[in-house]
């Protein structure tokens, strides 16, 4: 799976505002169901937060993978932020969350969905990938960084 089949730029948000973990899954929401007319964003909001109460996606070195299942979805889908300001999202090592990556697959696909995570954490694993993307200033130069670390990889 290629992460850049899963984004596009107008799915990707450069300094977003978002003060609360709350807000800030509101927004992949909007961003995600803006990909496709058949998925509402309070459903994508809904499937992040119920992954949210089973355990925090908040993975460590700011970083943030909420994911969710889709009854309506029959292709994966993605969206990125990085945020203007650091928020608290319950992460493993008790940093504040500033980039975050949502994933949203079909209710009834399993190794799809772990692969997909897997390449994503193997991307913020990446001191330097992360680097960048903290200083990207648009929404383009977003998209283009994880597109360079994915023809890498």
């Amino acid at each position: 799976m290629i992460l850049t089949d899963l984004l596009t730029p107008e799915r990707i948000v450069c300094k977003a505002s978002a003060p609360s973990k709350k807000r800030a899954l509101e927004k992949l929401s909007e961003l995600i169901s803006s990909a496709s007319p058949q998925v509402g964003a309070i459903e994508v909001f809904d499937s992040l937060l119920a992954r949210e109460r089973l355990g925090g996606t908040g993975v460590g070195y700011g970083v943030a993978i909420p994911h969710g299942r889709l009854k309506s979805e029959n292709t994966t889908l993605g969206a990125f932020i990085s945020l203007e300001n650091a928020i608290d999202f319950d992460a493993m090592d008790k940093q504040p969350v500033d980039l975050m990556f949502a994933l949203l697959v079909p209710e009834q696909s399993t190794d799809e969905h772990l692969q997909v995570l897997a390449k994503i954490a193997t991307m913020f694993n990446d001191g330097g990938i992360r680097e960048k993307l903290r200083q990207a200033s648009s929404n383009t130069e977003l998209y283009d960084i994880i597109a360079e670390w994915q023809t890498t990889h």
